[in-house]
């Protein structure tokens, strides 16, 4: 922590000091002002959002008593949180949908996202007391970067297509709707300053790592750019009071304390066994080398006695022929 730079310090007379909502603390703090949410999820997906409901979520960290801690002792999970919200179409028309969002520190949480999503499809959610199967939207945040992807914000969308008449089907069936998601995927470490132009630039722009105020954490950062929108500047003075509060910092610290112990006793080994499978696979594939090789010179000498065989057919054939003329004379 950087005791030299008090929290409510104004770096710059157009930045401040914020909490980084990359952490579950803060982003749990920033979704549960329902302001906040409309405004987060109607920007990201391009929607209007009119009203959003929190469902249960999971959020759980627990101190470790012990020195070294266990696994078991840092009782950190992985962070999600479900929306049951009403959007407005284009047409004007409203439907309410499951919004999923997650966030991620680490590219292995595929399998506990896949899992998650699997349990979302078997529920039924209750509107107006009835109880009926709702489309579900899913945003993930991940603190990695996705290989080959350099945009920070994807939209993974699904089409209709007649594969009859090969052509875009305009119309959606809402049982295919209740089967099947669009997806977003926004990647926090590709966001960059370079770009502050449009209001998702500017919503990108809260969760941008970079302009840390220590060298040793995360949680606080600079945020360099103008604040002109009214709803970034009510986001900001939230994630101000929030990095400024000590009883929310500590609540952040303990979260960079239980990533920090997760990388000390997962990091190392998963990098170990990536290692391993590395050699493994790099091992098997000049052994492959090595086999094609031998392969070929196999190949090449069976060639060379197939010619041989073929030469003393034909000295064979010489030699008969000769037997046969001789006696003849």
């Amino acid at each position: 922590m950087d005791t030299q730079k008090p929290y409510n310090e104004e770096v710059h007379p157009k930045t401040c000091i914020i909490a980084n909502p990359i952490y579950d603390t803060v982003f749990k703090k920033l979704m549960e002002n329902e302001r906040i949410a409309k405004f987060f999820l109607s920007t990201v997906l391009e929607q209007q959002v009119v009203s959003v409901d929190v469902r249960p979520q999971e959020f759980t960290y627990k101190k470790a008593q012990k020195p070294a801690p266990a696994p078991t002792d840092i009782g950190y999970s992985i962070f999600r949180i479900d929306f049951m919200a009403t959007i407005e179409t284009a047409q004007g028309e409203q439907k309410k949908i499951l919004i999923e969002v997650q966030k991620s520190h680490d590219e292995d949480d595929l399998i506990r996202f896949r899992s998650y999503l699997g349990e979302q499809y078997k529920k039924l959610d209750r509107v107006n007391g009835v109880e009926i199967v709702l489309p579900i939207t899913t945003i993930y945040i991940l603190g990695f970067n996705l290989a080959d992807i350099s945009s920070p914000c994807v939209k993974v969308e699904r089409t209709y297509v007649d594969m009859i008449h090969k052509k875009r089907i305009e119309v959606k069936a809402p049982f295919i709707e209740k089967l099947t998601h669009n997806s977003y995927v926004i990647q926090a470490k590709r966001i960059t300053d370079e770009r502050c132009s449009t209001k998702l630039d500017r919503l990108l722009s809260l969760f941008e790592q970079a302009h840390f105020i220590s060298a040793e954490s995360k949680i606080g950062k600079q945020y360099l750019h103008p604040s002109g929108d009214e709803e970034i500047q009510f986001i900001t003075s939230l994630l101000h009071e929030i990095i400024a509060d000590p009883k929310e910092r500590e609540e952040i610290e303990k979260e960079e304390e239980a990533l920090r112990i997760i990388e000390t006793l997962y990091g190392k080994k998963s990098r170990e066994q990536k290692q391993i499978i590395e050699e493994q696979a790099k091992a098997l594939e000049e052994k492959d080398k090595a086999l094609e090789g031998q392969a070929k010179a196999l190949e090449g000498q069976a060639k060379v006695l197939e010619g041989q065989a073929r030469v003393l057919e034909e000295q064979a054939k010489q030699i008969a022929a000769l037997k046969q003329l001789l006696k003849k004379s």
